[in-house]
């Protein structure tokens, strides 16, 4: 699926996520490290994302970072997350959203791979959907 701008209310959003979704997804809420269906998930694929179904990251870029989370090295493509700087919870952090619809998906960071890119992609799973 392209990322072309999808827009609906946030009435539409909540009859079509779960709450837990919802919570994630459209209010900028954080699964529990460790708890997300996609931290060790190791099946070749696509994740894309979840509200949308937008494409946002491949299975070749994902590792394990430690973190409780999954992470990717990289987006699937140029222009398929958007970032914005993050200033809550007394935080400085560089957000990542679904271009395609806006969805939260976690924060990136400049603790990765440094053999790749150099950065962390650090997504909730609740975010994700793996088309393997």
């Amino acid at each position: 699926m392209a990322n072309e701008k999808i827009v609906k209310s946030e009435e539409h959003w909540k009859k079509e996520l779960s709450p837990e979704e919802y919570e994630i997804i459209r209010k900028k809420g954080t699964e529990p490290a460790f708890s997300g269906e996609y931290v060790n998930e190791h099946s070749k694929g696509m994740y894309t994302c979840r509200a949308c179904g937008a494409e946002l990251f491949s299975s070749d870029n994902k590792y394990d970072s430690g973190s409780g989370w999954p992470s990717f090295d990289r987006a699937v493509k140029e222009g398929a997350v958007k970032t914005a700087i993050d200033e809550s919870h007394g935080m400085r952090r560089v957000e990542i959203t679904c271009s395609a619809c806006g969805a939260h998906l976690g924060h990136v960071f400049d603790d990765g791979p440094k053999e790749t890119t150099g950065q962390r992609f650090c997504v909730n799973s609740m975010s994700l959907k793996l088309k393997k």
